[in-house]
């Protein structure tokens, strides 16, 4: 096997975990051109993928090499750091992706080995370990969630009918794709709206392994209903409301249980900058935007979107009042609009599907 071949292994050992607010990170140590112990992180709080891999190599880690996506750690957390554990090992030489972008670790870790005696590479497929840990270069860099906006649309460019139909837009095979995207974020964000007229559960269904995502509902005048499915014990719900929402709707939601964060408001409207920044400091790495064409608009307007899939039916529905992706004002002129790149079409199913990113992401 190559070294990239040793390093491929790693990242794929890497996607198993559900680590947020940490990294994904996987691990093989390799002697004499095999696999000697491998690791990952699972979550946040268990032994980092290094750990588990130079465990799993015993006695043989020493004077082999290591290949990690990540840099390995080098400041005490929840665990100690991951320099320390690789240091005693002995190995020979250590292959990492890329660097930890994490302030508290940036090179450290790097330096450290180095000064152990330790051989140290940097840069093997690191596009790919870049991509892997997007959402958590995001946050630990800007102090905001990396977003994904998922809407769905028929070929007019409606995601309901005039009368606010909207089962079902895109097919079978899409919808599951949209369950599978709920599972792999941390967060899932829609509007008041979305939830007044579909009362949706925002749940993972039909994914097997997946996690439900916290769901966060932006709420300004604490209106939703105390009953409705979101509010259910099947995943952990934050309400968001203005500070100045009605004492008597927030104390039904309160007394019902429901966690409610009271943020500011620019000109009576949730500042949602404000908003993604304390859910940036709960740990919540990436965020599944979905909901109606409002928030959308309110999202991509702020600069608050890094990617998006857009699932297009072969429908046409009509109606000068049939809801958009994105509503809000609008621009004014075509030259004002905003141009995404890196657009991938594909099919899935019946449906197509438009991956593309936003220019604050780019």
């Amino acid at each position: 096997m190559s070294n990239e071949a040793f390093m491929k292994r790693a990242l794929a050992l890497a996607k198993r975990g559900r680590t947020s607010p940490n990294p994904m990170v996987g691990a093989v140590v390799v002697r004499d051109g095999r696999i000697v112990g491998e690791g990952y992180h699972p979550k946040a709080g268990d032994p980092h993928a290094e750990v588990f891999a130079l465990d799993r190599a015993g006695d043989s880690a020493k004077g082999a090499d290591l290949y990690v996506t990540l840099e390995p750690c080098c400041h005490e957390g929840r665990t100690p750091p991951c320099t320390d554990a690789v240091i005693r090992s002995g190995v020979r030489c250590v292959y990492a992706a890329m660097q930890d972008p994490n302030p508290q670790v940036c090179g450290k870790g790097i330096e450290i080995l180095r000064g152990a005696g330790i051989e140290v590479r940097v840069g093997m497929m690191e596009s790919e370990a870049g991509e892997l840990n997007r959402a958590y270069t995001k946050r630990v860099t800007t102090g905001l969630p990396f977003v994904l906006w998922k809407a769905a649309m028929t070929l007019d460019g409606k995601i309901a009918t005039r009368t606010g139909d909207s089962r079902w837009v895109s097919c079978e095979r899409s919808r599951r794709e949209a369950h599978r995207l709920r599972s792999t974020h941390d967060a899932v964000l829609v509007g008041i709206g979305t939830v007044l007229a579909d009362d949706p559960e925002l749940t993972v269904r039909g994914i097997r392994g997946g996690a439900n995502p916290l769901r966060v509902i932006v709420d300004g005048n604490a209106s939703i209903p105390p009953d409705a499915k979101v509010l259910g014990s099947d995943a952990p719900t934050i309400v968001v409301t203005k500070r100045n929402a009605p004492e008597e709707r927030l104390d039904a939601l309160w007394n019902a249980g429901v966690k409610v964060l009271g943020v500011r408001d620019i000109e009576g409207r949730i500042d949602l900058s404000y908003l993604m920044s304390e859910l940036a400091k709960m740990g919540v790495n990436s965020v599944l935007l979905e909901g109606g064409g409002e928030l959308a608009a309110s999202m991509i307007a702020s600069g608050l979107v890094d990617r998006g899939i857009v699932f297009i039916a072969p429908k046409i529905v009509g109606g000068r009042d049939a809801k958009t992706p994105v509503e809000g004002i609008g621009i004014e002129l075509m030259a004002q609009a905003l141009n995404v790149s890196k657009l991938r079409v594909r099919r899935c199913g019946d449906d197509f599907a438009l991956e593309f990113e936003f220019p604050s992401a780019a």
